[in-house]
């Protein structure tokens, strides 16, 4: 049977199957059937040279806010996908129980992008944004029902992976950690990972954030600059870092607009502390910068030494084993039907952390092609964002 998509010549990074060098990958009836050199496109209804780029899995956003036009946070995940090939996109927390369904029937049912949410343990999800005013949606425990979350979470199972909880004392305010262990009962019930926001500034201490959760739960933020630093005064990484990593715990870096600093990601990784997903936090305060998409981060890590398989392997096959969705990730026949083609330009690039500092780097990656349930459905396009 005839193929209905094939890419020929391109380089396949497929840390699933072990995969780095050249193969062809072609689609069928919306997924990936064949992966191999030199397959026959002989009756195929679209041949595409991917000759000179990197083909791999659909790039995985863990990180977004995407209730568009539903919440003042947000942005449009199809501008965000464009952008950065990710065909992916995981809203954490913009939703709550008392909104989740408008999310998912205005917004994830009508996208080209995939979409999947973390569902805020408050009810209202996060209702603020660009400045207008501060609401912190985890400092009212009446704003916080585990019952309305789980019951959320069951209803959307299909688009929900898992529950998000904002920690910090701009969010949970007097509460403190308190949320957080509501967010991991929640969790328990309906067998789901936390994702917690690592606050700007204590109360709580980062240790009383990061050591109740449990293997599978997501810590994201892990490279902030800011006063809840995960580095010790003599700029080590804390023990409870590395406790938490050792038994499980997911690291997200969830750039955003004030979550991810430079010199603490160099520090951290000069002692092996990689992330364990790269995410861009995308929203209305950062899509035009710093953090624009997942593929500047993506630059930004690569740039740092990051070698190239494992910045794919943290924006593809990581990110779906955390959603719990084996079939992205992955180019393996018979997943689904997503690849990203991208190319690496070398020249000097001015990249600017969360903080305004500023690293040049050699290297940026952009991209150069999307297909999305097995069909070609971006071309890509010239940028200078970095």
């Amino acid at each position: 049977m005839p193929f209905d998509l094939v890419l020929t010549g391109g380089h396949i990074i497929d840390p699933t199957q072990g995969l780095d060098g050249p193969a062809d990958v072609a689609f069928r009836d919306g997924r990936v059937a064949a992966i191999g050199p030199g397959l026959h496109t002989g009756g195929a209804g679209d041949v595409r040279s991917a000759k000179g780029c990197y083909v791999t899995a659909g790039l995985i956003d863990l990180h977004t806010h995407v209730y568009h036009h539903g919440t003042a946070i947000s942005v449009d995940a199809e501008r965000v996908a464009r952008a950065s090939g990710s065909t992916t996109c995981v809203d954490t927390g913009s939703a709550g129980a008392g909104n989740m369904a408008g999310f998912r029937h205005h917004v994830i049912e009508r996208s080209a992008v995939r979409i999947f949410a973390y569902v805020n343990l408050a009810y209202p999800g996060i209702f603020q944004g660009s400045g207008v005013m501060r609401l912190p949606e985890a400092e009212n425990l009446d704003y916080l029902s585990i019952p309305h979350c789980v019951a959320a979470v069951r209803a959307h199972r299909e688009h929900v992976v898992g529950i998000k909880i904002r920690v910090g004392l701009s969010t949970t305010g007097r509460l403190g950690a308190m949320p957080l262990h509501l967010a991991i009962r929640a969790g328990e019930i309906a067998e789901v990972p936390v994702m917690v926001h690592v606050g700007a500034a204590p109360p709580p201490r980062i240790e009383e954030i990061v050591d109740p959760l449990r293997p599978g739960d997501i810590v994201t933020h892990c490279y902030t600059p800011k006063l809840n630093s995960p580095l010790t005064a003599g700029g080590k990484v804390r023990d409870t870092y590395l406790a938490a990593r050792e038994r499980g715990v997911v690291f997200d870096v969830g750039h955003g607009a004030g979550s991810f600093g430079f010199d603490t990601a160099r520090q951290m990784v000069d002692q092996g502390f990689w992330p364990d997903v790269i995410s861009s936090d995308v929203h209305v305060d950062c899509i035009d910068g710093p953090a624009h998409d997942v593929l500047v981060t993506m630059s930004k890590f690569l740039c740092l030494g990051m070698p190239l398989p494992e910045v794919i392997r943290a924006t593809t096959a990581t990110p779906a084993r955390v959603m719990s969705h084996p079939e992205l990730g992955t180019l393996a026949p018979g997943s689904a039907g997503d690849a990203t083609l991208l190319v690496i330009d070398k020249g000097d690039f001015r990249y600017v952390d969360s903080i305004g500092a500023v690293m040049s780097g050699d290297q940026r990656l952009r991209q150069r092609g999307i297909v999305l349930r097995g069909s070609w459905w971006d071309d890509g396009r010239p940028s200078d964002t970095a």
